[in-house]
């Protein structure tokens, strides 16, 4: 099992771990195009009301005037040697059947206005003047009105340095999207800087994203080493408004050797890729059995040095430590130093005497009893090795020695949650606070990291506070990776109380599970005291219910703040609360959502029913015409309900 880890991890930092550069806007305001803000708003551009307009409203257009905006993120990002991947929603209306001329995203190579005549069928990305080659850069372009020569007006291109020549060009009727519909379209934009390759991907918000558009592009050749990215639109003589309503950018930096990767050289990187790992671990299974043969104190010195030259060569990643160190640290994991005992093993309280390490640090001791122990450690290397988030715990390094295995984090002084939760005081501002990291963490785990992350066990005891009591969501043992929309799972995991109802049917955790166990924290936390079981009487989910029926839905907050806090926010917060604690996980909001209306006080919140909701519906595959349960815990068809509010058993209904 060591050498599988010493492995991953080998192979892991040899071609992914890299210097990263990343921003978020879940939403815009005002303030966004403000002087000073990240951005840069050139020509018509302006910002408001939850969303960016390139161009502006059909009202605000003078007629037969062509308008032009460009915007930009305002510090430059390496464009190589690099990857990167974006994500974004736009929607582009008009109030006549004829509209033009289109928008695109970019990587410019200034943080200049767009040329000055790229209005009309130019989309802001050239003019007369620079056509054929003058400027150096990359968009992806969203076209909206049939030009001659053009395919349709309802594509998306690859344009670098010619309007009429783009590099690539698809219509998007080809995946059933319709760019006048003024529907939410959502793009994601991905380039493999080892590969060379530019992809894109586009649906309707909230729909899946399908492969859209592939193109191998040498970025070396097209755009400067650095670039600005952003997005441009335009008008000729018919009107178009032209919104970006969210937007996620990741970059991150790859070895020099990158550069000459990817065209013609793909195979052998491939190749490379899969004899790595197995060359590396014979490598190091030939040393092992080499030093097998050694005094066992010469061993512990080799194995040492071995270590730490793996960890200098993984630059940001967690480090290795050997268990003589981890254990002075902790007083030879003394009970005095011990934090606390979950359900994968204890963690206690260490002082490292390292240059690297002057604060304290908590290391988790794995149960080496659990026979899921391994699987659990190595996912929470690979996993939050990558992972970057500032209310995410921070892993500082793992050790895998005398059949143990343990993992150091940052220290959080002030503990986790479930100690203040009715049993100490947090003021009002402090809980909000705690509320909004605990959301913003789990949004960038569900869409902003690339993969989406399923956490599977949020509560309390796993939201760790910092000396500001900032929320840090640690123990990802039990996470698993989403790739391409698909779960894999290899047991139920979770806790009773914060477990969505549905997963104890499916055996699946999923995004929607994880929005559930953020809601009952948010009922916990406002209220001040724990839940009970769903199913048990007067649990206090049925008390924030009742009290939200009867029109006294502010009488649920903590009594222990004496009435000192913002009442609507914390009535907001609650609806938040009952919302994400919706039995049928599809009328659940997201994570977005629900940071967009912590952000925004005048962001519109969820509709909830008049009373609770009782019925857990699920998404099931269809094997038989009948419904059953089996022993294995496979159920039948394509829907169904089951009653919730019933002690001694479900009543299940279908829906074929």
């Amino acid at each position: 099992m060591l050498l599988l880890i010493i492995a991953v991890l080998i192979h892991y930092n040899l071609f992914d771990l890299a210097e990263s550069h990343n921003f978020s806007y879940p939403s815009f305001d005002s303030a966004s195009c403000a002087d000073g803000s990240n951005l840069i708003c050139w020509g018509s551009v302006s910002s408001g009301n939850g969303s960016l307009q390139i161009t502006p409203h059909q009202s605000q257009q003078p007629k037969d005037t062509n308008e032009v905006g460009r915007v930009l993120y305002r510090n430059p990002v390496l464009a190589w040697p690099s990857s990167f991947s974006t994500t974004f929603t736009i929607k582009i209306t008009s109030n006549s059947t004829a509209s033009g001329d289109g928008m695109s995203f970019i990587l410019a190579q200034d943080n200049g206005p767009s040329p000055p005549e790229s209005y009309g069928s130019f989309v802001g990305i050239l003019d007369p003047s620079t056509e054929g080659g003058v400027v150096h850069q990359l968009a992806v372009e969203l076209d909206t009105y049939k030009n001659p020569r053009e395919i349709d007006g309802n594509h998306m291109a690859i344009v670098t340095t010619s309007m009429e020549r783009p590099v690539a060009v698809r219509s998007l009727s080809d995946i059933g999207i319709n760019i006048h519909s003024g529907r939410n379209i959502r793009i994601k934009i991905e380039y493999d800087g080892w590969e060379k390759l530019l992809q894109i991907h586009a649906a309707y918000a909230g729909d899946c994203l399908v492969e859209f558009l592939s193109q191998k592009i040498i970025l070396q050749d097209t755009v400067p080493q650095e670039v600005f990215v952003g997005f441009t639109g335009s008008t000729g003589h018919l009107p178009e408004v032209h919104h970006v309503l969210d937007w996620n950018f990741t970059m991150y930096e790859l070895p020099k050797v990158s550069l000459s990767a990817g065209v013609g050289k793909t195979k052998g990187r491939k190749v490379w890729e899969i004899a790595a790992p197995i060359i590396v671990t014979f490598s190091v299974a030939v040393m092992v059995l080499v030093a097998a043969a050694l005094k066992r104190r010469m061993l512990k010195h080799e194995k040492r040095d071995d270590m730490e030259k793996l960890t200098k060569n993984a630059a940001n990643g967690p480090r290795y430590f050997t268990y003589k160190q981890l254990s002075r640290a902790t007083r030879n994991f003394r009970k005095e130093n011990l934090l606390g005992t979950g359900g994968f093993g204890s963690v206690y309280k260490g002082v490292l005497s390292d240059a690297d390490f002057s604060n304290s640090v908590a290391v988790k001791k794995v149960n080496a009893t659990s026979n899921q122990g391994e699987r659990e450690f190595l996912a929470e290397i690979c996993t939050i090795g990558r992972l970057r988030h500032k209310n995410l715990v921070q892993l500082h390094g793992w050790c895998h020695d005398r059949k143990q295995l343990l993992l150091v984090y940052e220290y959080m002084p002030n503990g986790s949650l479930d100690r203040y939760i009715g049993k100490d005081f947090l003021d009002w501002n402090t809980r909000y606070k705690i509320l909004s990291g605990l959301a913003s963490v789990l949004l960038y785990l569900h869409e902003e990291c690339g993969s989406p992350v399923v956490h599977r066990d949020v509560k309390p005891n796993n939201v760790m506070l910092d000396s500001d009591f900032n929320a840090h969501l640690g123990d990802f043992g039990l996470a698993r990776i989403l790739q391409n929309n698909v779960c894999v799972t290899t047991m139920v995991a979770g806790t009773i109380g914060y477990l969505a109802p549905e997963v104890s049917f499916t055996g699946r955790a999923t995004l929607e599970s994880d929005v559930y166990s953020f809601g009952m924290v948010v009922i916990e936390l406002v209220c001040g005291r724990r839940s009970k079981a769903m199913m048990e009487e007067f649990s206090l989910v049925d008390h924030v219910w009742n009290s939200l029926e009867k029109g006294l839905l502010i009488s649920s907050v903590d009594q222990m703040l004496g009435g000192k806090f913002d009442k609507e926010q914390a009535r907001r917060s609650l609806m938040v609360g009952l919302a994400c604690l919706h039995p049928d996980q599809m009328l659940r909001p997201t994570m977005r959502k629900v940071v967009q209306v912590f952000l925004n006080p005048d962001e519109p919140l969820m509709d909830l029913p008049e009373s609770r909701p009782t019925e857990v519906c699920l998404s099931l595959p269809s094997s038989s015409p009948s419904t059953t349960l089996t022993d294995t815990g496979s159920i039948a068809p394509h829907y169904a309900c089951f009653l919730q509010d019933l002690p001694d058993e479900m009543t299940m209904k279908t829906d074929s």
